[in-house]
Order: structure tokens, then C-alpha cells, then sequence
């Protein structure tokens, strides 16, 4: 029993770890985020009531 050993990766467990300080050239916090959803799925909408797919 004393012979089934568990060997687990290296540093971090196999958990990689990346830079928590990333500078991303587009910021958009998440209200703008929701809003521009908001905003395709009217427009979706819209598109939909002017020009109906007819088969």
C-alpha cells in the first residue's frame, strides 16, 4: 500500500499562472459591456420587424 505515490507536476501544481497586470488596449467595464449586448440584440430586433425572412 505504502507503494501507490501520487507525483505531482512542478511549481504550482500544473496551474499556470499569468500576469495579473496585463494592460489590454481596449477597457470597457462591464455596464458598457451589457449595454452594447443590449444594443445588438435591438438592432437584431429591429432588422427583424423591417425586413422578415419569408420562405
Amino acid at each position: 500500500m505504502g507503494d501507490n505515490k501520487i507525483q505531482m507536476p512542478g511549481a504550482f501544481g500544473g496551474i499556470m499562472r499569468y500576469d495579473e497586470e496585463y494592460e489590454s488596449r481596449f477597457k470597457i467595464s462591464p455596464v458598457q459591456a451589457i449595454g452594447f449586448v443590449v444594443i445588438v440584440i435591438l438592432f437584431v430586433l429591429v432588422l427583424k420587424m423591417f425586413w422578415p425572412i419569408t420562405a
